[in-house]
């Protein structure tokens, strides 16, 4: 058995890699998260699987991708049918228990269809996405009645109807008038709330609550923050620890704006990018930004500081993580959603207090991963059964214990055997497809590849029906759709109806030049048209039957008494 007893499973929302410590800026104060770093393994390549947070999250709570689970955007619900990470723990006698944020929109439409009481247990927690609430706060809008914030903040002195609105996301001005925090000019005054009763600081202490009074009983807890994601406005004293000379420089340059893909060029066009092109709109809410992060850093060492004296260290599995980056007004966007490594890419940290992972203590590691590996790592780590037909991820731990598909190499999870670099001449299809050919597994029994090896490769999706940029691109709600492999020279985007992007990272690792159209490419493109394709054709659809019971099904249906075809 192993000795994990607990999982510790953090996320903050719209959190950038490149904003951390431990990943490299050069600035920014975040010592505890540094720390833990030092204490696993830190990712360097760990991309999601949609860069909108509820399609993101779904991936991270279900282990398979949005085209497979189908809650494309923020407001499509999460399907009932869909199997969760509580679920599969709850079916092994464990419980996942959440302080914070999932974005999880409740398939009422399914639950009236099987007459499934909201009310009740069963109700309760396909309302929502299998967690059993401690106090969950999605950070969009005042808190309703799944959060006891509010009560808190009328507690400590803020007396309003909205204590949210009117206190934890206003400010005053240097005329002593109250402003908002949904308008990012303001993001330079501190909040009217003090910081001990800010959100950060409320979820930090619902999880520091659970775990003492867990004691020594097993948990699995997500711990989701909703900062640094906007509104953008700080408690003292992190309103002003930073200045922009602290800053990373805005990644960013004019001809990236002459003859743009359409649908970039229509998401230039929304509110928040018309912001943050604006110098004084980077100028301003970056520093804030910053600030945000060092103080979810400082509460996070109250809650490591805490595990480290109750001895909760020796026995948790710890991943922290966000659910994608924050433009910050780069390639004069703001917000998300697009194929850009500024939002792809997101902090990915794994500590493993087994002794098997004491050999990769501090490592960087290079493999990429992608959100649909978090729910198969955990199942692995608790020694619990696989669920192979259904999840499209792979367990992680044995990147940190050296174990067999462990290496180094060059397969994916869609497309096993091939080449990361997809020379010209190279077949569509993967010679591992055979069906007659066992591939090497990894520990939850996924298929690896030829020797192996770990993938070369991520996926994923957008699904931009919601938003202006369709309305402004003439599409449809069933046509406004993209779809991008990564791999690890390449960004490829097939649009729906509109010209394919293509960007070299190694040549060009910020972006600014698409090759989408070059004809120079086309065979690159055509290259990895066909590998996305077979990724697609990969997905795991069939989900009502294991693969177990198949192969015991197969050929059998004389053992049912069917004997047709005989002579």
């Amino acid at each position: 058995m192993s000795r994990i007893r607990n999982i510790l499973f953090i996320m903050a929302d719209q959190l950038r890699a490149d904003h951390l410590g431990c990943y490299g800026h050069p600035y920014i104060r975040t010592p505890n998260i540094d720390a833990l770093a030092a204490r696993g393994v830190r990712f360097d390549r760990a991309f999601v699987n949609s860069g909108v947070c509820g399609p993101s999250r779904m991936s991270y709570y279900t282990g398979r991708y949005p085209s497979t689970h189908g809650a494309t955007w923020n407001r499509v619900p999460l399907s009932i049918g869909e199997v969760t990470m509580g679920e599969y723990l709850r079916e092994q006698g464990r419980r996942l228990v959440l302080a914070g944020k999932t974005h999880i929109m409740p398939d009422h439409a399914g639950l009236q269809r099987l007459a499934i009481d909201g009310g009740s247990e069963l109700g309760r927690l396909l309302h929502s996405g299998g967690f059993e609430e401690i106090d969950r706060y999605d950070g969009h809008h005042e808190p309703g009645e799944e959060s006891g914030y509010p009560a808190y903040l009328r507690r400590n002195g803020y007396v309003s109807d909205d204590p949210w609105t009117d206190f934890v996301i206003s400010a005053r001005d240097e005329r002593g008038q109250a402003v908002s925090g949904w308008h990012m000019c303001n993001a330079r005054y501190p909040a009217l709330v003090d910081e001990p009763h800010s959100e950060t600081a409320y979820m930090t202490d619902q999880a520091l609550a659970f775990m003492r009074k867990k004691g020594d009983e097993p948990w699995v807890l997500h711990l989701s923050y909703v900062k640094p994601h906007w509104p953008y406005i700080v408690p003292a004293p992190y309103h002003n620890m930073y200045g922009m000379d602290q800053c990373l420089p805005v990644v960013r340059n004019e001809a990236e704006r002459r003859d743009a893909h359409p649908v970039v060029a229509a998401y230039r066009q929304q509110e928040e990018s018309q912001s943050f092109a604006m110098d004084e709109c980077v100028r301003t809410v970056r520093p804030a930004y910053q600030g945000l992060i060092t103080q979810l850093d400082d509460h996070l060492g109250r809650l490591f500081e805490y595990m480290e004296d109750a001895g909760l260290m020796r026995d948790t599995l710890i991943v922290l993580t966000a659910d994608h980056g924050d433009f910050l007004g780069d390639h004069w966007l703001g917000e998300k959603e697009l194929f850009y490594e500024t939002i792809q890419r997101v902090p990915f940290i794994l500590v493993d207090p087994s002794p098997e992972a004491d050999a990769t203590r501090g490592r960087a590691e290079a493999r990429m991963v992608e959100s649909v590996d978090v729910l198969p790592t955990f199942l692995d780590a608790l020694d619990l059964p696989r669920a192979s037909h259904r999840l499209e991820g792979h367990s992680l731990l044995p990147l940190l214990r050296g174990e067999p598909g462990g290496q180094s190499g060059g397969s994916s999870g869609g497309a096993q055997g091939r080449s990361a670099e997809l020379p010209s001449g190279t077949s569509g299809g993967a010679s591992a497809s055979d069906p007659a050919r066992e591939l090497p597994r990894d520990a939850m029994g996924e298929s690896l590849g030829e020797s192996g090896a770990w993938r070369d490769c991520v996926f994923s999706e957008l699904d931009y029906s919601y938003r202006l940029a369709r309305l402004l691109m003439h599409k449809t709600p069933q046509t406004a759709r993209a779809w991008s492999v990564r791999t690890e020279r390449w960004r490829y985007v097939y649009w729906m109806g509109e010209p394919e992007q293509l960007y070299d990272l190694q040549a060009d690792p910020d972006q600014f030049q698409d090759l989408g159209r070059e004809a120079t490419h086309a065979a690159v493109r055509a290259e990895l048209r066909a590998r996305l394709f077979d990724w697609f054709t990969r997905l795991k659809r069939r989900t009502t039957v294991t693969d177990a019971a198949i192969e015991k099904g197969t050929n059998a249906h004389k053992k049912a008494g069917v004997f047709f075809g005989q002579w």
